[in-house]
């Protein structure tokens, strides 16, 4: 997977990112809006197929949307893990 900042602005990142589908973009999207500093946040797959998005998150200037990035994919690997653990003791 590979990212590339297309666009950093003091509240404003636009990224493209490889390898990335509806899967994945639409997780991120969901968990970034439930940040109330993030006044958007969407992704548009240009091309399907090609398997590259873009992804655009825009904060209210209180947060930095990379710091929010962060925040968030550390909140979904955390909802990951619990998933796991869940999905494994469900199986035994």
């Amino acid at each position: 997977m590979k990212v590339t900042i297309l666009r950093k602005t003091k509240n404003e990142l636009e990224m493209e990112v490889e390898d990335a589908g509806h899967t994945l973009c639409n997780l991120l999207q969901k968990e970034l809006l439930q940040n109330e500093d993030v006044e958007m946040a969407g992704y548009k797959v240009p091309h399907p197929l090609t398997p590259k998005a873009i992804i655009f998150i825009r904060t209210n200037g209180k947060i930095k949307p990379e710091k929010v990035l962060n925040e968030t994919v550390k909140k979904i690997q955390k909802k990951n893990k619990d998933f796991r653990k869940i999905l494994e003791k469900a199986l035994k």
